[in-house]
This record gives structure tokens, sequence and C-alpha cells, in this order.
């Protein structure tokens, strides 16, 4: 079922019409730092002065990035998961705060007006949890609904938005959906592992939020779909260990995308009688320079279409979850679609799997 279909009481009479909008966006990005800055500083050495890592790292499509830890100053290589954890706490409130209050502002909401609280996270954990420690800080009610939504990867924005969106469907909820990765504290110790070397070269810390309201919102959240090819799920991983987080990452993801992008999108604009000419606005997770290639070829995208894409990917790096939400505020501020235009947000991750989420400009 979409997340806007009307279903008429037993009475027969027609019931009012109860949309999921995106009505306010908000960002919080720990230091920044130059992709060369990074490399000259700490990752050349990292990776012993080679010049295939040098020249991997340089042309991934990242020019700027943030961290919550600068490796030069603190060396976290060798931490312990514990001591990540506990950093991540430490640096998690502060960003997550200040993107929700942010998001909420463009709204024109108080923190007192959120029913429910989703957040979304794959690098790191606790309990109390990030979500009731958010609610505490920001002053949310004591009755305020929670949702912790946790190592999904770089995909969970889209289930989140869903989430979020049957609240306000289905029960009328003011919500606040916050996605944030502070991959930074998950450097690993020295390896010739290229797939090490692409993961550091790529992900970035952001915290990132979004209100989603009933009846109103820039943006109405039509529907979801997803599509898991689970013969590769040891193509793209996230495992704990000793040592914080590491990640696998096959170069073979771009061929399980290039089978399946097609048929979601096509499975889920047909739902609704459209095609991807009738697309105006496409916010795909710019997960590399190689994928957003192969979703381009796969949708007959002409370049200038992944714009907001790319820029994302330029100006932060791979944020994990919080990415294809920066894509969305881009694509909004850049190339914002004429009223009654759809726009396509699609994000990859473990598993393999795919989610696109289709929207309507109001």
């Amino acid at each position: 079922m979409a997340l806007t279909e009307t279903i008429s009481p037993a009475d027969g009479r027609p019931a009012p019409r109860t949309i999921a909008g995106l009505s306010g966006h908000g960002a919080a990005f720990p230091m920044t730092r130059g992709q060369r800055e990074a490399w000259d500083g700490f990752f050349a050495e990292h990776y012993g002065h080679r010049k295939k890592a040098r020249a991997l790292w340089l042309r991934c499509g990242v020019e700027t990035r943030h961290g919550v830890v600068d490796p030069e100053v603190e060396d976290v290589r060798w931490w312990s998961t514990g001591q990540r954890m506990e950093r991540f706490a430490r640096e998690a409130l502060p960003l997550g705060a200040e993107a929700i209050e942010a998001s909420l502002r463009d709204a024109g909401l108080d923190a007192r007006d959120v029913d429910h609280l989703a957040v979304v996270t794959c690098t790191g954990y606790g309990t109390p949890g990030l979500d009731i420690r958010l609610a505490a800080e920001l002053g949310m009610r004591p009755d305020v609904e929670r949702t912790h939504i946790g190592h999904m990867g770089c995909y969970a924005a889209l289930p989140g938005l869903a989430a979020v969106s049957n609240a306000a469907v289905a029960r009328g909820q003011v919500s606040v959906l916050l996605c944030i990765e502070l991959p930074s504290l998950h450097l690993q110790p020295p390896t010739d592992d290229p797939q090490q070397l692409v993961a550091h070269a790529l992900f970035s810390d952001a915290a990132v939020a979004v209100s989603v309201v009933p009846d109103a919102g820039a943006l109405e959240i039509v529907d979801v779909a997803a599509r898991t090819d689970t013969s590769t799920a040891d193509y793209m991983t996230w495992d704990i260990t000793d040592l914080g987080f590491r990640m696998g990452l096959s170069p073979r993801v771009p061929e399980v995308l290039h089978r399946h992008v097609e048929p979601l999108v096509d499975d889920l604009l047909g739902r609704h009688g459209l095609v991807r000419s009738d697309v105006a606005g496409w916010a795909i997770h710019p997960g590399g320079p190689r994928i957003l290639e192969v979703a381009a070829e796969r949708l007959g995208l002409e370049r200038d279409q992944l714009d907001a894409s790319r820029a994302v990917l330029r100006d932060h790096g791979n944020c994990s979850s919080a990415t294809v939400l920066l894509v969305l505020d881009e694509l909004r501020r850049t190339t914002p679609p004429p009223a009654g235009a759809y726009v396509v947000a699609m994000a990859f991750g473990p598993g393999l799997t795919l989610y696109a989420t289709l929207l309507r400009a109001r």
C-alpha cells in the first residue's frame, strides 16, 4: 500500500486524505578537512606512501570530509571498541541535537511538538540510547515515542523515512528522523586490504535530521520499495571487532546494483502509473563514483541529473545513512522540483539491499 493511500470508513463516506510530508531539514558536521590534506597529513604514511593508494584516494570524488577525530592529533587505530563507543556517545549528542534543532526551526516546530523521534546509526551504540538522551537534551515531552534503527548501513535513512511516514499517515504523528554516522571513529590499523583503503577514502561524519508531519511539507512521501539480493550478502559487511567496526566492500558491488537498480525503480514507479521520464529529480546515494555511473547507465540519466549526488560526495564524502538526506536537501536547494513533480531517492547497503522512495513536490 502506498503511504498516502486513502482508506474509506465502513459507512462508505470518503475518508480525509492524509499525507506525510518533509517539512524541515537540518544538518551538523564536525571538523572539515581537505581530502588531499588528510592524505598528506596522515594517510600517506598510513598506507606506506604507495602510489596506487594515493591515486585511488584522490580520485574517489571526495574533496572535503568531516571527522570528530583528527588522526594527526588522536590516533584511534588501536582504540578498543569500548573506547570508540564512549567517544561516540560524547560526540553524537551535540551533533544530533544541532541537526534536530535546525530541522525543527526549518519546519516551524518546537521540540515539544514532536510525537515520534527515530534515530538511525550504524557507527555507535549504548543504553540508554542516543534517542533517549536527545529527547531529554532537547526538552521533548516524556510521552514522545522513540524508534532506534541500528546497523543497517547506507540505505537506512529510507526505511527510517518509511517508519516515520507511516506514523504520520496512520496516527497523525509529528516525527523527526535523525541519521547520525561517525565512521571516523572506526579507523582501522594499517593493512594492504584495498577494501579498507576505499572505505577510509570515502567515508565521512555527519548528522542530518528531517521533520515529517501529517498533511504538510514541501515533499510528500508517496511510496517506498525495497529489494535485497541475499546471494551477495558478503559483498558489503560491517563487522564489530575488538578494534571498532571494520568494513568489507567488494569491488563487485556495482555488478549487483547493475542487475537490480532498473527493476526496483520501474516497479516503484509502475505502482503509480509512472515511468522514469515522469521523474523530475533524482537523489541517489553517492556510494562512490562507480555507483553513480551504474545508476545513470541503468536508469538512462544524463550526467547533470546526478549533480546533487556528486556535489554531496565532493563536499561531504559518503556519510553512510545520512548521505541520501543530504542529497535530497541539495536537490531541494539547487533545483527545487515544481509543484506536482516527482522525485526518487535511492540508497544501497549491506544485504545487498536497495531502497527507493517516491516523493512528490507540493
